[in-house]
């Protein structure tokens, strides 16, 4: 006897109903557990710079601005633009001939004022001797001695007159007052120069030794000041290679009332030219060293709203997120003062993607840069 055959809807409903009952009896597997990738670095107990970090500015610590200290003709100039020149060396000469000339008449006078001041002080000897002969009255022995006396005062002016003349004839030679590099050349040969005229011929920057003027915030002054001799490295804004180390100078004796802040000059060697005035320079001293400090690399430390953090792996491989009291920072480097003992394994990257209790799979970071 032949079965009867379903319709086709129905054998299709009865296979989803025989699907459906074989996976009643069936769980879903819970997805498999994964681990966050982080890279981790230990903290470190050791010896930590207290540094203090400020930008200045480059300076000359003296400019003279070269001038001429009497008239004349410019007849030639002895250096070139932007050269550098030590003290006394020449720099330009004046036409001397109007010198040489005034220095040669005084020194005639001198000459002639000299000789009538010994044929007086003969005839006072004379004068003296016939006075006690009785034969010169007293009226023409004074006479004679003061005669004698003027003479002597016009060699002494005649002195000073050849000295002046010779001391002018000098000026129209112009030399350096100091070692330094030498600027805009400001006249031309043939020019006329008068002492009196605000001219200036070149400005002279000293440049070794040179200076660093910088500001610190009152608040490190104290630390400044116990601190007593400083060293003060200087580095070229965005270099770290080759700095320049000089030394703390000078602190002035107030502190400005707007910023809050304290003016500092520091003086550097200068022989190799690594600071030019005008330049700004990243400057940092060491005020002290923190003995046995607790010390992360920088990128440890997150800003939350209850203040700084630390994520710390846990020895299950857990993170735990941890507040901390942080201090100076320096090359990379945060000290740590309160929040973190030496030797726990802190997260330096990947702290977006975790949360508190996450599995972590940790890599250790490289050496701080």
């Amino acid at each position: 006897m032949t079965e009867p055959r379903l319709p086709r809807g129905h054998r299709l409903a009865l296979a989803f109903l025989a699907a459906a009952l074989s996976s009643c009896g069936r769980t879903a597997a819970p997805p498999a557990s994964s681990s966050v990738p982080v890279t981790v670095a230990q903290a470190t107990q050791r010896d930590f710079p207290i540094e203090l970090r400020a930008i200045g500015s480059v300076e000359s610590l003296w400019t003279v601005a070269v001038r001429p200290q009497v008239e004349g003709a410019l007849a030639a100039i002895h250096f070139r633009e932007g050269q550098d020149v030590k003290a006394g060396d020449l720099l330009f000469t004046i036409d001397p001939r109007p010198y040489e000339a005034a220095l040669a008449e005084a020194e005639a006078h001198l000459a002639k004022s000299r000789v009538e001041a010994q044929n007086a002080t003969s005839e006072e000897k004379r004068a003296a001797d016939l006075l006690a002969q009785g034969v010169m009255s007293v009226d023409v022995h004074d006479s004679v001695v003061a005669g004698a006396r003027a003479m002597a005062a016009e060699v002494r002016a005649d002195e000073a007159a050849a000295q002046t003349a010779r001391l002018r004839l000098d000026y129209c030679s112009i030399r350096s007052p100091l070692n330094g590099r030498t600027g805009s050349i400001l006249v031309k040969v043939g020019n006329l120069v008068r002492a009196l005229d605000d001219n200036t011929l070149v400005v002279i920057h000293q440049q070794d030794p040179i200076g660093v003027r910088f500001t610190v915030p009152e608040t490190r002054l104290a630390e400044i000041r116990e601190a007593g001799t400083l060293e003060v490295v200087a580095r070229r804004r965005g270099e770290e290679k080759d700095p320049a180390t000089g030394s703390l100078a000078f602190v002035d004796h107030e502190i400005d009332r707007t910023t809050g802040n304290v003016k500092l000059k520091a003086r550097f060697g200068n022989a190799e030219r690594k600071l030019w005035p005008g330049q700004f320079v990243d400057v940092s001293m060491v005020l002290s060293v923190r003995k046995g400090a607790v010390v992360v690399p920088g990128p440890a430390v997150q800003d939350g709203q209850q203040g700084p953090f630390i994520f710390v792996v846990k020895g299950d491989k857990t993170a735990e997120m941890r507040p901390v009291q942080i201090g100076p920072s320096r090359n990379g480097e945060t000290l740590i003062e309160k929040g973190l003992a030496a030797g726990e394994t802190v997260v330096v990257d990947g702290q977006v993607r975790l949360t508190v209790g996450a599995k972590v799979d940790a890599k250790a970071a490289g050496p701080v840069s």
